[in-house]
């Protein structure tokens, strides 16, 4: 699939690391490092711009070496990019660590995947079909 972008950014385009991977790295488009006190969140941008076709979304989702090294993880994820937004792709990012963290310029910082999803009609009904889980929630095959 062949998706249009605009990188504003002085960083390489967002690209697989692997021949398996699902998503692709994000990478801080800055002048100069952030740095984010413990609970502190921050808009970073990317100066990415991207045209999904319809049918298509971009989810924004956490790299997991910023989360077990420095503490930092995304709000509001996976965040959806829809296929009629054109504005620039940015990223969330909070500091659930006991200390002051940076984010700097063309650091990796988040991952992009893009997904194909249905929009649904719904049909109101008066009963749903049974099922042998039925209304059990959380925990309630007693496995953790």
């Amino acid at each position: 699939m062949k998706i249009k972008i605009i990188n504003r950014s002085a960083n390489p385009l967002p690209a697989y690391a692997t021949e398996g991977s699902a998503g692709m790295d994000l990478y801080a488009d800055l002048s100069e490092p952030v740095v984010l006190r413990p609970l502190e969140r921050r808009l970073i941008p990317t100066g990415i711009f991207i045209e999904l076709p319809a049918g298509y979304e971009a989810q924004v989702r956490p790299r997991s070496g910023l989360a077990i090294r420095q503490g930092l993880t995304l709000l509001n994820t996976p965040g959806t990019i829809d296929s009629d937004y054109r504005g620039e792709v940015q990223v969330i990012v909070i500091n659930l660590s006991d200390a002051e963290q940076r984010i700097e310029p063309a650091q990796r910082i988040a991952q992009l995947v893009i997904s194909r999803y249905e929009q649904v009609e719904w049909q109101v009904a008066e009963q749903l079909e049974q099922t042998s889980r039925g209304t059990g929630g959380f925990g309630h095959t007693g496995t953790s």
